[in-house]
């Protein structure tokens, strides 16, 4: 008595975008260790899997890892952003005396930075 063996099923073979895995890392190490740049690369990273995996029609996944990069990536830009202007404000404006009657504070605050 011989038996069939049973064919194997073929599944349609997807793969992860490496370019969404890329921009989900750069924005992790864009909120933590390289502010500017890595936040950079991940919004660039992001939009670029995001492009690649629409023009795969189903057949590269990582379309959250690509959003998750890309909005981890937009805020550090936003804190890096806010980060310098605040810099330049307290470093730059306020010791100078640039703001009006800020001299005593800019003082202070001189004091507290050169220390």
């Amino acid at each position: 008595m011989t038996s069939a063996s049973p064919t194997p099923e073929v599944l349609p073979t997807t793969r992860t975008s490496t370019m969404a895995i890329v921009s989900l890392i750069a924005g992790i190490v864009g909120l933590t260790l390289l502010p500017i740049i890595g936040s950079i690369a991940a919004v660039v990273t992001g939009y670029m899997a995001r492009k690649e995996i629409a023009a795969s029609a189903g057949a590269i996944t990582g379309n959250g890892m690509a959003l998750a990069g890309l909005i981890m990536g937009w805020i550090g830009v936003v804190l890096s952003v806010v980060g310098l202007c605040i810099a330049c404000f307290l470093v730059v404006l306020l010791p100078a005396g640039i703001i009006g009657n800020a001299n005593q504070f800019g003082a202070i605050l001189q004091g507290l930075l050169f220390v």
